[in-house]
């Protein structure tokens, strides 16, 4: 009798340990699954992120390389006709225009190679105009001058194209006539018809002026615009209007602000502008600057009032309770260490900025531009637009162009973001 009361008293308690256990060993197995799935999600970005990385730097290092080839020119025997006390004047260029050195080096490159494709690039002859300009006492000796090799001399030397021209290129290579190395001009020289002398110099100057025009208005007057609405502003219909506002602009596609800084910057000024100074060019770094500023604008404010309305209401009340006045409050305590978070802001919208092509096409700046921009209102070009139309090339050695340009897109928002996250680390303030 006793032996049962205990095994009936028993039961239920151990019922409820076992059904707690079955409960907590669930509860684990669903921890376990979720950090696993977590796991596999991670790895599968990092897969992701490797493969486009590893694919960008397989074709983006063929892009910086170059083909060259080794002409011999006898320049007594050809007795151009340059002057050449002119060579070292700013005519330098029109004083050998009549020496017509694009038929005398295709003549010679026809002469070392009698092959089915070109042996030079198109414009492989401005190489020697170049190197009679810097010493122009080679008019007067034999000269070895290594000149930019044609596309498909330089396919032919991976072994693609018509195999009587890589069994031709292989052969000029074993001669020592053909060399492949890095290709300085690619940084160096602007946009060009000819992919083997095509740089990215033109178009990375452009996207620094731009940039520079981008940061110089959105990040001042996102931030004070912050400010004003996060300490001065008073709460009614008018303030609610202008959030609502700018949180919806910061989800407005990109392309829109195109046609905003088409119709403002562009065609607002051309009908009344001309009262105040000369029409804004359309591929013009200001004004692709300033249409990107419009853009970015929402997300710094957006940004920067919430990095202000992180900072603790006691930091306000103790410089209010010392005699400081609002503007001390906010530019001496409330500011800087609101700066971390406003920089982070900064961060992503001008990596945007960086990155945009739909609202540059509109206002002009995907023009052919063949000098790099020497101030912000000459014609120009950015990174991303240069990157499209190269993509639009039926040429190999453009597509090769396209992904050493993507790399050096890459290159430059890495450190621009570097910039900014050594300026937000300097500023941040730990609790």
């Amino acid at each position: 009798m006793n032996k049962r009361l205990a095994s009936s008293d028993r039961a239920p308690t151990d019922w409820k340990a076992e059904a707690m256990q079955k409960r907590i060993r669930r509860r684990y197995a669903a921890e376990r699954r979720f950090k696993l799935m977590g796991l596999a999600a991670v790895v599968l970005s990092a897969a992701f992120l490797a493969f486009l990385l590893a694919t960008m730097a397989a074709n983006g290092a063929r892009g910086f390389m170059r083909t060259e080839v080794a002409l011999e020119f006898d320049f007594p025997a050809l007795a151009l006709p340059v002057d050449r006390a002119q060579l070292s004047t700013p005519g330098a260029d029109l004083a050998l225009a009549g020496a017509e050195l694009e038929n005398v080096v295709k003549g010679a490159a026809s002469a070392a190679y009698p092959g089915p494709v070109p042996l030079i690039s198109d414009n492989g002859w401005l190489t020697v105009r170049d190197a009679i300009k810097a010493d122009p006492g080679i008019l007067g000796r034999k000269e070895r001058i290594w000149i930019p090799a044609s596309p498909e001399i330089q396919l032919a030397l991976r072994g693609e194209g018509d195999p009587a021209v890589v069994t031709g290129a292989s052969k000029l290579e074993g001669l020592g006539a053909i060399r492949t190395g890095f290709n300085r001009d690619f940084l160096t020289a602007s946009n060009s018809t000819d992919p083997m002398v095509a740089g990215i110099w033109g178009a990375l100057k452009g996207s620094l002026l731009t940039m520079a025009i981008t940061f110089l208005i959105a990040f001042p007057v996102g931030v004070l615009s912050a400010i004003y609405l996060e300490e001065y502003a008073t709460r009614n219909r008018w303030t609610d209007l202008i959030e609502v506002s700018i949180n919806n602009l910061a989800a407005v596609p990109s392309i829109i602000f195109g046609l905003l800084g088409l119709a403002v910057f562009l065609g607002t000024w051309e009908m009344f502008g001309h009262q105040f100074g000369p029409l804004l060019p359309r591929s013009a770094a200001v004004v692709g600057g300033l249409t990107l500023a419009l853009m970015i604008m929402p997300v710094i404010v957006i940004a920067s009032r919430n990095a202000i309305k992180a900072v603790p209401p006691s930091i306000r009340d103790a410089a209010l309770g010392i005699g400081a006045s609002r503007v001390q409050v906010v530019f001496h305590h409330v500011l800087p260490l609101a700066m971390p978070g406003i920089l982070t802001g900064t961060i992503i919208g001008m990596a945007r900025a960086l990155g945009e092509t739909a609202p540059l096409l509109l206002i002009g700046m995907r023009a052919f531009v063949v000098q790099p921009p020497q101030g912000f209102t000459d014609p120009a070009t950015v990174l991303p637009v240069q990157i499209f139309l190269w993509s639009d090339e039926v040429s190999r050695v453009f597509v090769e162009k396209t992904s050493a340009a993507i790399i050096v897109l890459l290159v430059f928002l890495l450190a621009m973001n570097g910039l900014a996250i050594y300026l937000r680390n300097r500023f941040e303030t730990r609790w």
